[in-house]
Parts: C-alpha cells; structure tokens; sequence
C-alpha cells in the first residue's frame, strides 16, 4: 500500500483541479427530485435481482444502480445536456449504516462501484458527442443517518454497533469501490456532524492508499438556521477542523434556498479552499416538495457569481435540469473566485474556533480535568459522577479557559474508556464543547481513542522520541492524519533533555522530524523543553529555569512557526505544601516565559495571580532563583519560604477572568 502523501491525481482529476482557477464548475442537480419523476413501484426497487427480498425496498434509490440503471443513466445525461461539467453518483446512502435499514449491508461495495461505472459510463459517452466539453464524475458519499457525536454523549441508550471504527470501515469500503469505478472527485455531502466527516475525509485517504490513486475531495455542510451544524459548530469551526484534511472545496448543500445561503457563504470568504455551494429549490412546501423556479433561483445565485465568492455551483433537493440549465449560462458569464493567499497558523477548533499566535496571545489551558492533578476530579471519575466532573470543565471554561485538558491516566482506571466517555459528555455540553480540548495521555491507545471522539480540531499532549524515531514518526504521522495538532515533549533515547544544549538539540531533531518526516506544518507544532525543578539545593537544577526561558526564545528564532508551552507547577516542586511561595513563582515564571514567546501553559483557570502584589523581597527573590543569578539565589528564597508557609492568597491577589486588565497584567497573571 502506497502512503498517501506519494499518491498523484490521474489526468482527468489533474484537469479538474487546474481548472478551479479558470471557470466556475458548475455540479448536477438532486438525483432524487429526478427519480420521484418516474413514479417506480416496489417491482422496480426490487427488479429481478432482489424480487424475493425479505425487506421492502421502495424509497431506497441507491439500489436503482443494480435494478433499474437505465433511469440513472438517463438522470445523468439529462443534467450533462443541460450543462452541469460534475455529474454525481447515485451513491448517496450507499454506506453500510444507511443500507442496513433494508438489509443491504453486503452490496456496499457492489452499489457505489456500480454508481460510478454508470456516471462514468454518461460522462464518457458525452465527452465523446462533444470533445469540446469537460465533465467529471463525483462520488457522492452521504453523511449516514446516524452522529457519532450523539453516540459518545448517550452511548448506554445508543447503537453499541455504531462507532468510529466501524464508519471508517463503511466510509473506506463506500469510496475505495468509487474510485475503483472510475471517480475523478469525491464529495463528502450534507454533512451535519463534523465527527462523521472527520471520519469520512480520514476514510478517504484510506481508500486512496488502498486503491493507489489520489482524487481531490469536496466537503460540505449543511447549515441550521442558527448558521451552525446540527452538532452545533460554527462555520469557522468547521473549516478550521477539516483544514488539515486538505480538500479542494468546503462548501454548503441543501438545508436553504440560495439567498439564504448568502451570508453564510460571505463567511466561507475566508477560507483559503476553493468555495462549492449547491442550495435547494428554496424551502419545502406542505407536502415536502419544492417550488423555487429555475429563474428565481438563478436570481438568489448571479450576486454571489458576480461578486466572484464561487468556485463551483449547483442545485441539491427540488432543483432539475432546468435549474443547472439557467445556472450554467449564468456561470458562463463570471470568473470564479480567486483562492486568497492566508499564512499559515495554528488554529484549534471546539463549536467555535480558537487562533493560536502572537497576535492573539497567550492561551491557558484549563487544568482541572485532569485524574493525575486533581483529587477532586480523579474521585468524581473514580465514583462514576460523569455530570459533576462535566462541572468542572464548565467552571474551568467560565473562569477564563481557552482550551480544555483532559487526562484519565490512573492506574486505577481504565484510560481508554475514560477518555471516551468525558469526551462524549463535555462533546455535547455547549459552554464547555465551545473551547478545543487538549487530549493529554501518556498511553498511546488512549490518544488514539481521545482524537476518535472529538468534533473539533484537538491538540495532543504529548509524544516524544523516547521510543525512537520508527515509533515517535508512527505516533506523528497518525496524530496529522486525524485533523489534530500535536506537543512534543523534549525527551529522546537518552532520557529528558536537562541542560540548554540538549533541549535544543533534542527539540530541533524533533521539530524537523515531525516537519520533513510527519507532514506537520511548523504552526501545529508545540514543543514543550521540559520545566524542571529549581532550588533543590543540587546545584546541577540550579539552571534550569533560565535555561527553559532561553530555550523559549531559541525556539522562536529557530524552529519557523513552533509554539512552546511547558507544565510550570513542575518549577516548584521543592517548595511543595507551601502553595504562596509555589504561586509567586509560577507567577513570576511565567511573566518572563511569556515575555520571551512561552505560547501557551496548563493552567488553574480560576486562579490568574497578580504579582504586583507580591512582596518586594520575594519578588526578588524568585527572580533570583529563575535566573540563577549566584551561587546563593536559593539558599534565599530558602530561608524566605517559612514567612509565606502559612500565607493565603488575598481576594485582591486574584483577578478573574472576565476582569479589566493591561496586556502587561495579562502576561502576568497566567499561572499554574
């Protein structure tokens, strides 16, 4: 099997994606508006080949492909006369989920592969009548009627036998058997769980390998009238999770007429993928049906065509020939839309998107829900009080949080299916599903199933080259092709990196490892070089913290795009059971991290300290520490520490996070 990244398009896919930048592609219109036209009985869903089936067959119209291809065949001509350059196959429910509600299972493959002979079959044949046209075949691959979302937030009452593991199998069978039958692109339609379409796109690549054959791939959702998914993500959260799958379009189907569809399309603008809509008829009738005229459409679509927002068009329910008649010679009339130039940058996503850069500042991420730092949380876990440890992750998103991180790692419970399960509830929980999640396991199959349960696009904490390289890349590799952005700890072969030299060393190999190696733009590489212990009177410790505050602005210089965090509560281990001075520094460190580029940090959300409160002298102190400045810096804060043992934090010490504050006092109070 071929590694998707050496994969290449045949000629007519080549011609397809080169053609983006020089016309408006026009798509078909709906297969089963045309379909309802012939008035079938049971006898034609059924034909000879499934007359003695156990299970009524009416209203299936994938199995026409088997039974009844002259109809399809006919559909497919009609809407290439009428100047559609994509015709689409008859594949939509041809998944093993959908066709299990007529027991079809087994035809998966048999269905979409007869889908696309017959599409490429019309396409070929009209190529042939007129050698001046271009038209191409897409395999259209439905959403399923099912939402893994939903599953992972109820599974005791949902489908036990519906999971990712077993729509990726469905997805890879549905598109391996397209491609196999001749499809030049694939469209992953009316998407309405972005979980099902993650699933999908990974599918894809899957299929592609196994058939050895690349074909550009189109995403596109539907929309509610809240302009969101069903599942609840924003536009901009949609495409920020399906970026890194690379399509040729996002784009939006079905759910609206074209003028309503206009706005939401004014925001796909952005996106730096080409831009596909296909909007209904306008909106259904009393009996379901549609009623919006070709030129009535044709009317909502020209200002989006001729404001150049389009790259391709066409119609999804009620619309005909007719309608990609009118929408064609208007397309003919305008220049597609140019793909804006964006530069590259880390962009996570929950239900909304969240920017990672310099422009947008530091980003704490919310460390309660985490069984290893939390007693409170790893006892809720513990006691099966799935809601009140959903609580928490809500208290750490209202406090401030902008990315939530989750680790279940306790050798008293069972990581993996942990993971699931909180992912699963907070997934549907909307102020907390709102923030990315940042799945932290130290257990690779717990990661696994963590980046199998997330929506959004998620950041994994964390892998390393302790291992080696066939492993760390294995690890890296998996973690791209899933969506996600992933922490890279500065361990290798010989152990944590603990001197400036070897954090350098060890997170340059790595960088570049992941960069050159693992496909991963540099933007969506977070490296962390290890926050160790200070003032544990072994003088070798002494520098540690200067040296991961160099490193810091090293990496900056160095590594094109990286971002640093580091799990600061590790700086004062020492000073352990006096929470104060433990504060001051973690306080005091991460002013300067954050001074020198530190990007992000594990953080009590609900604790944001303020050192301009703190004492002179123990301000002084610390710093002394952090910087090793002499051999006596922590003999010092030594002997400081009993005045602080007993101290609390002061209400005026600690400012939340919805308050008022400089960006000087934001830098400050980041803290553990």
């Amino acid at each position: 099997m071929c590694l998707f990244e050496n994969l290449e398009y045949n000629s007519r896919s080549k011609e397809l994606v080169d053609r983006v930048s020089k016309e408006i592609i026009v798509l078909d219109g709906a297969m089963g508006t045309m379909i309802q036209q012939y008035t079938l009985t049971e006898a034609d869903f059924r034909g000879r080949l499934f007359a003695d089936w156990p299970l009524a067959l009416s209203g299936c119209n994938d199995v026409l492909c088997l039974t009844r291809p002259d109809i399809i065949g006919e559909i497919h001509r009609a809407y290439l006369e009428a100047g559609a350059s994509i015709i689409t196959t008859n594949s939509f429910n041809s998944n093993a989920v959908s066709l299990a509600d007529y027991g079809l299972e087994q035809y998966v493959a048999e269905l979409n592969k007869r889908a696309a002979l017959l599409a490429r079959g019309a396409a070929d044949s009209f190529m042939a009548a007129n050698p001046d046209k271009g038209c191409w075949v897409a395999g259209s691959v439905g959403p399923t009627s099912k939402s893994l979302t939903m599953q992972l937030a109820v599974p005791e009452h949902g489908n036990k036998a519906f999971s990712w593991d077993v729509l990726e199998e469905t997805y890879t069978c549905q598109i391996k058997a397209l491609i196999d039958g001749g499809v030049d692109l694939v469209i992953i339609e009316t998407i309405f769980d972005t979980l099902n379409a993650k699933c999908a796109a990974y599918s894809a690549r899957r299929a592609m390998e196994a058939c050895g054959r690349k074909v550009p791939v189109i995403l596109s959702a539907t929309l509610t009238e809240s302009g969101r998914t069903l599942s609840g993500q924003t536009l901009g959260a949609f495409v920020a999770t399906l970026a890194p799958f690379e399509p040729l379009a996002i784009g939006l189907n079905c759910g609206f007429g074209a003028a309503a569809m206009a706005r939401h399309v004014n925001e796909l603008q952005k996106s730096p993928f080409a831009v596909s809509l296909y909007p209904n008829a306008g909106l259904p009738n009393a009996i379901g049906g549609y009623d919006e005229l070709p030129e009535t459409m044709g009317g909502d679509l020209r200002p989006m065509l001729a404001g150049g927002m389009l790259n391709f068009v066409g119609g999804c329910c009620g619309t005909t020939p007719e309608h990609i008649r009118v929408i064609a010679a208007m397309a003919r009339q305008y220049k597609p839309r140019k793909l804006p130039v964006c530069e590259a940058e880390m962009v996570l996503a929950g239900l909304e998107p969240k920017k990672v850069s310099a422009l947008t500042g530091f980003v704490n991420v919310g460390e309660r829900c985490n069984v290893a730092g939390s007693r409170k949380f790893l006892r809720l876990i513990s006691e099966d009080k799935i809601g009140e440890a959903v609580s928490v992750a809500s208290c750490q998103v209202e406090a401030g949080a902008q990315v939530i991180d989750v680790n279940m790692d306790d050798a008293m419970l069972d990581s993996r299916k942990e993971m699931i399960r909180f992912l699963g509830a907070i997934g549907v929980e909307p102020e907390v599903a709102r923030v990315p999640v940042m799945i932290d396991s130290s257990d690779w199959d717990t990661i696994v199933a963590g980046l199998k349960s997330v929506q959004g696009r998620p950041i994994v904490n964390s892998i390393s080259l302790k291992e080696g390289e066939d492993v760390f890349l294995r690890h890296a590799r998996f973690i791209r092709e899933m969506g996600a952005a992933v922490v890279v700890m500065a361990f290798d072969e010989s152990g944590q990196a603990d001197t400036l030299a070897r954090r350098k060393a060890v997170s340059e190999r790595a960088y570049w490892l992941l960069v050159d190696k693992a496909g991963f733009r540099g933007c969506d590489i977070v490296v962390d070089p290890n926050v160790l212990a200070v003032a544990t009177g072994i003088e070798a410790h002494n520098s540690y913290a200067a040296d991961f505050i160099e490193t810091i602005q090293w990496i900056k210089d160095t590594l094109p795009g990286a971002k640093v965090s580091g799990g600061v509560s590790n700086l004062s281990f020492s000073f352990r059971g006096n929470n104060r001075l433990r504060e001051a520094m973690h306080a005091r460190f991460l002013f300067h991290a954050i001074k020198r580029g530190m990007d992000m940090a594990i953080v009590n959300a609900a604790q944001l300290f303020n050192t301009d409160e703190l004492d002179n002298k123990l301000l002084k102190a610390v710093d002394d520490v952090i910087f090793n400045t002499d051999a006596e810096a922590t003999e010092r804060l030594v002997e400081l520490a009993p005045e602080f043992s007993n101290m609390a934090v002061s209400e005026k010490d600690v400012v939340t996070a919805g308050a008022r504050l400089m960006p000087e006092q934001l830098i400050e109070n980041a803290i553990i």
